[in-house]
């Protein structure tokens, strides 16, 4: 296993080299005070691809840095954390205490969402930092709080904020997507009543309520409405499945829909665009696929609503059943 601290110190140090190993350093003019530069960065974990993120944001702040003839890089400050609100940044906060105590002038950050993962977390950093006379430099953005006034500040953040969530937003359902074509989502592996989950996470037959779901699949098909069935169970003494005593009307419903039940898995992406994905075979099936064929036609027959050219019209009559 790679240590990834080990990976980490080598990408700051093969940048580092990279750039003032080969760029000539030009003495600073003694009229202008050297500045303190401090660059900071953030990937949401450590995986290879997110460590090659973290040598692209390097390699760009400290060329940027390199071309300041008054600047002196003095520090660079590295987090591993998620874009969740309850991660913790170790490195932010101690970049924010060295600005503090006055051994900071200038902040350099790739692009505002490596800063502060909303808008209020950006806009705290910058108030902070303003506060201890620090002045920020948002590289990707080309945004200088020495230069930009709040309001436009503001609105930027704002807009960068929603544009990188919307994309983080599409680059999950878009994973969600792939790995549902490819058959490896986990929401296939969703447990429902009737199944367990082995020791590696895959669905199994729990015998005993297996039995239970073939109970209500026959008691449907043998003419009993949903209450008969909630009724029946009730005396049979078999508790739902969150353990109570009446099943809800609902929870029979669902189940003798629940293709589940048949081995297959199904998943809805949800969004804009709502896509439906299905699995066959993903798992052991409790009843078979005629048995649940014949349900689901006895339950078109038994609904009060049937769809016409005219559209979703009311039976004249509802079905009845005094068991």
């Amino acid at each position: 296993m790679i240590d990834r601290n080990i990976e980490i110190g080598s990408i700051i140090q093969k940048s580092l080299l990279a750039i003032y190993g080969k760029v000539r350093v030009i003495p600073a003019n003694t009229n202008e005070p050297m500045k303190h530069i401090v660059i900071y960065a953030r990937v949401s974990s450590n995986t290879m691809d997110q460590l090659e993120s973290l040598k692209a944001q390097f390699s760009a702040l400290t060329k940027f840095v390199s071309w300041h003839n008054n600047w002196k890089l003095v520090d660079i400050h590295i987090d591993i954390a998620s874009a969740k609100k309850d991660s913790a940044r170790p490195a932010f906060h101690q970049m924010i205490e060295e600005c503090k105590a006055g051994l900071t002038d200038i902040v350099v950050v790739k692009s505002m969402s490596r800063l502060g993962r909303d808008t209020v977390e950006v806009l705290d950093a910058i108030n902070t930092l303003r506060v201890s006379q620090v002045r920020i430099i948002f590289k990707q953005e080309e945004l200088d709080t020495l230069t930009v006034g709040s309001s436009l500040l503001i609105s930027t953040i704002e807009a960068c904020t929603q544009a990188e969530n919307e994309t983080r937003s599409d680059n999950i359902k878009w994973g969600i997507k792939q790995r549902a074509n490819n058959g490896s989502l986990g929401f296939y592996r969703r447990k429902c009543y009737g199944y367990d989950k082995d020791e590696n996470g895959d669905l199994v037959i729990n015998k005993e309520q297996a039995e239970v779901v073939k109970l209500i699949f026959d008691l449907y098909l043998g003419g009993k409405s949903i209450l008969g069935i909630v009724k029946e169970l009730k005396d049979r003494n078999i508790k739902s499945p969150t353990g109570k005593d009446n099943w809800p009307k609902r929870s029979v419903e669902e189940m003798l829909s629940n293709e589940k039940y048949i081995g297959v898995s199904v998943v809805n992406v949800g969004g804009k665009e709502s896509q439906i994905y299905k699995l066959n075979n993903s798992h052991p099936a409790i009843t078979s696929k005629e048995m649940f064929d014949v349900v689901q036609e006895e339950k078109r027959k038994r609904s009060n609503v049937e769809l016409t050219d005219d559209g979703i019209k009311r039976k004249s009559r509802k079905y009845s059943s005094k068991r």
